[in-house]
């Protein structure tokens, strides 16, 4: 049985590529953006609506997918990861305002879930989401389903879990939280992880070790593509630190020269993959320094970007490797959605289905030895000498900068100038 599913947020694909291995069929899918539905209308002909969801009426959705309330089998979407500041405009209210445009990308999503009454919905979104003591995202979702239920006559269930891709044979290390319901109000019990880092857990489950990145691009040939060259002020000390490390290595704490001090960069700055271990998460927008590169000290092609995102081999991301890198670092994991779709297809709709994904790479054996380092350039020789290590969270030299500026401008602990932490913007 072929099942209908109705997606938001479409993007490159990657949850819909996860639910069709899982055997949905894309009824409908709306995204806004102009590469990404090029990529969708270039690999498949599912019928997209090419506008923002705030334009677009939940009935041209079930028109255009050829569905009654009530029929779509689910109802899927990442609602982009920004501040939840909107959720406090409801938060005293008698009626949630599913349909002002101020809303936001989670009412959306939640108000089309209103208007078509799927039997499932697979939501997701960045941990953030759902943090402890700064949940009011997860508590905005659960406030409206109980308003949904209470409107429409149904039962929608809620759960949610943090999820980290790796632990279900993807080869990334990829966190995100997934919210499953069901319209008969059946409670979703999360798939049991697969795979595992730590080789106690593998003695006391039976799961298998973590999925690597040798496992996912290992068979690819080395791409001299000039557009893959590292560039930048940091880009010609990347062959001096080995694969698996970052510019810790170069700190009096790592193994090379004390260029940095510890702990003053970001984590992914001069990371580099190691065959040995998944991907770090591929990031959308990275600058120039940000990684993970290759273990070859350049970018990821579209290609092995698509493999660590465990796309299918013959779907093609349209546009540069910038426009692709920013598509596929967006997507979620194709086979961490198939994962759960399969598991919602078995659960929540009835289904005899094999839980197991298609789309997790296979094992790639012997894995060849780390690539040899080269020495560190003379350009950086000048910065090998002490430096200061970070003192802790807010002491770093920006925190201390903005904290200097407030001073100067006597807006220090000023009321006007300092956002309550449920309007307070965090990165996704």
């Amino acid at each position: 049985m072929v099942r209908k599913v109705i997606s938001l947020y479409t993007g490159a694909g990657g949850l819909d590529l996860g639910f069709e291995a899982a055997g949905f069929e894309v009824a409908c899918a709306v995204e806004m953006d102009d590469e990404a539905v090029v990529t969708l209308r270039k690999n498949r002909d599912w019928p997209v609506i090419h506008r923002d969801i705030h334009e677009v009426p939940s009935c041209e959705i079930l028109t255009e997918g050829h569905l009654e309330a009530g029929e779509a089998d689910a109802l899927i979407g990442g609602p982009p990861c920004q501040p939840f500041s909107k959720s406090g405009y409801w938060a005293n209210g008698d009626t949630l305002r599913l349909d002002d445009p101020r809303a936001g990308t989670v009412a959306a999503y939640l108000r089309v879930l209103r208007d078509t009454l799927p039997k499932t919905f697979f939501l997701e979104n960045v941990p953030g989401l759902a943090y402890r003591g700064k949940s009011e995202g997860i508590e905005l979702i659960e406030r409206t389903i109980e308003q949904i239920n209470r409107e429409r006559g149904v039962e929608y269930s809620l759960r949610y879990q943090q999820l980290n891709a790796a632990h279900y044979g993807v080869p990334q290390v990829r966190e995100r939280v997934i919210v499953v319901g069901s319209r008969d109000g059946t409670i979703f019990d999360f798939p049991t992880p697969t795979h595992s880092e730590i080789d106690g857990a593998r003695e006391l489950l039976p799961v298998e070790p973590w999925m690597t990145t040798w496992d996912s691009i290992g068979d690819l040939e080395d791409d001299d593509n000039p557009e893959l060259a590292v560039r930048g002020k940091w880009s010609d000390l990347l062959p001096s630190i080995p694969e698996g490390e970052n510019y810790l290595w170069h700190t009096d704490r790592g193994g090379g020269e004390s260029i940095f001090g510890w702990r003053r960069r970001y984590w992914s700055f001069l990371l580099k993959l190691s065959k040995q271990r998944p991907s770090w998460t591929i990031q959308a927008q990275p600058g120039p320094a940000v990684g993970p590169f290759h273990w070859k000290s350049r970018r990821l092609s579209a290609r092995e970007l698509c493999r660590l995102q465990t796309f299918p081999d013959d779907y093609q991301i349209n546009g540069g490797i910038t426009a692709v890198q920013r598509q596929l670092g967006n997507a979620v994991p194709a086979a961490l959605a198939e994962v759960v779709a399969r598991k919602m297809r078995h659960q929540l709709l009835g289904d005899e289905i094999d839980l197991a994904p298609t789309l997790i790479p296979d094992r790639r054996e012997p894995v060849p030895a780390p690539e040899p380092m080269a020495p560190i350039h003379p350009d950086y020789h000048h910065l090998i000498g002490d430096h200061e290590a970070h003192p802790g969270t807010g002491m770093g030299y920006a925190a201390q900068e903005r904290r200097t500026a407030r001073q100067q401008t006597g807006t220090e602990g000023s009321a006007s100038t300092r956002l309550p932490l449920s309007a307070a913007p965090r990165s996704s």
